[in-house]
Parts: structure tokens; sequence; C-alpha cells
């Protein structure tokens, strides 16, 4: 029998051991950011100076504090607020239609064997088809508005996302579907007990994809078709050869981007948790 001195002071060394990690896990956190901050400094510092001093072509490349002035400008007056608020929509209801369709469509296939047979050929095909080539199909089909870039951005995140969820699927350990099985349960209880619980990180890990995706099919669609929106802006600024409208349009969906993956990335901390 351990004597309570002998185990008190065993908790208190775990305890240390613990405390110790986690201030390392800390400290290399800060060194990240930091690092981080620090090559974004010296990038737009360069980026400036190079601009000022004419190092670098300012009609094409311009320069940050004249990329900030056109935005500032543009916020006050409230020119740039609308086309924000159109491509933040779009994107959010792209984002969220195509994680929900795709991952319903990759439990379709994972329910019926035989769905995924006759499919699998199909969704292959439409993966490595370019989604751009259909967008004139959307246009005509669906009009050129806001649910023709719908459509595209579906085309692009609807496949990806059943692809990667139904392999999560399949990468399962098949000896806690075999345990189920003999004890009886069906095909629902098998999802339900092991194949959901098993892929959930990795279906959440799958909104970090989509954020980055939804982004790019709600651009390309407003490149095809929209008279408003980010994209538009892009495209507008490049017929009328004004560049800093283009990497200020550029900047404002890395800004709402980011913010998009760090809240998709803060939700799988959460729900992914032990």
């Amino acid at each position: 029998m351990e004597k309570p001195g002998r185990i008190h002071s065993f908790n208190g060394l775990t305890e240390r051991i613990y405390r110790d990690y986690l201030m390392k896990g800390a400290r290399t956190r800060r060194l990240v950011l930091t690092a981080q901050l620090a090559i974004l400094v010296l990038f737009l510092g360069l980026w400036e100076i190079a601009g000022r001093y004419k190092w670098i072509d300012v009609l094409l490349f311009s320069y940050p504090s004249k990329i900030l002035n056109m935005l500032f400008e543009k916020l006050a007056d409230g020119s740039v607020l609308p086309h924000i608020g159109v491509t933040v929509m779009e994107t959010a209801i792209g984002f969220i239609l195509g994680t929900v369709c795709g991952t319903g469509l990759a439990v379709l296939i994972w329910w019926s064997p035989f769905l995924q047979k006759v499919l699998d050929p199909y969704i292959v095909v439409f993966n490595s088809m370019p989604k751009v080539a259909l967008g004139p199909l959307f246009i005509v089909g669906l009009g050129p508005g806001m649910m023709s870039i719908i459509g595209i951005t579906l085309a692009i995140t609807v496949v990806i996302t059943t692809l990667v969820v139904y392999s999560s699927f399949n990468e399962v350990d098949a000896n806690y579907v075999k345990v189920v099985r003999v004890f009886g349960g069906n095909r629902r209880d098998v999802f339900r007990k092991v194949i959901y619980p098993a892929s959930f990180p990795a279906i959440i890990s799958t909104l970090k994809v989509n954020v980055g995706l939804s982004w790019i099919g709600v651009i390309v669609g407003e490149f095809l078709v929209s008279k408003q929106g980010l994209g538009y802006l892009i495209i507008y600024g490049f017929q009328v050869f004004n560049f800093t409208l283009v990497i200020m349009s550029l900047f404002i969906i890395a800004i709402f981007a980011t913010a998009m993956y760090q809240a998709v990335a803060y939700a799988e901390q959460k729900l992914t948790r032990k």
C-alpha cells in the first residue's frame, strides 16, 4: 500500500509536468504568432518602400498606403459596402448549402452500395471537369443573377465535400462495424454509433476546405455574370486599368476569408474537444 505522502508527491509531479506542457504550448503559439506578424509587416514594409521609390511599377502593383486610402474613401462614401454585402452573402449561402448537400450525398452513397457503384464514375468525371466551363450553362439555366453564382459555387463545393466525407466513412475501422453487427445492429445503428462519431472530425475539417472553395466559386461566378460584388470590382478595375481597385478588392476578400476560416477553426476546436 502506497503511503499518502508518496501519492501526494506523485500527483504534484504530474500537475507540474502538465503545467509545464501548457506553458510550453503557449510559448510556441506566441512565437508562431510573432513570426507570422513579422513576415506580414516585413512584406508590407518592403512593398511600401518599393512603391514609393518606384522600384516596382506602381500602376500595376500599387502599394499598401495607396490601397488603404482608397479603401477608407470607399468605406466613407459607402460605395464598396453593397459589393461586400453581396459577395459575403453569396459565399455564406454557397458554403452552407455545399457542406449540407455534399455531406448528405456522401451519407446517401454510403447507405446504398448499389448507388455508390452507379454514381462513382459520374462523380469522378464531374470532379475532373473545369467548373468555369459550366458557367454559361448555369447562367442560361438559372438566369444572370445570384442563383447562377450559387450554382457555380455548389458545383465546386458539393463534389469535393462528397468525396472527402465519403472517404472518411470508408476509413473507419471495420472491426467497430463488426462489433455492432455482432450485437444485432442494423445499418442505421452502424452509422449512428460508429461511422458518424468516427467521421465527425473529418466532416468538421471539411468546413475549412469549403471556406476556400466557396470564395473561389463566388468570385468566379461574379467574374462571369455579376454586376455587383467584389468579383465584379476586380473585373471592373481590370477593364479601366485601375489595379489599386483590383488589389483593394483582393485585400477585402482576404480579410473576410480569413475571418470565416478562423470562425470555422474555432467551431472545430469546440465541437471536437474531448
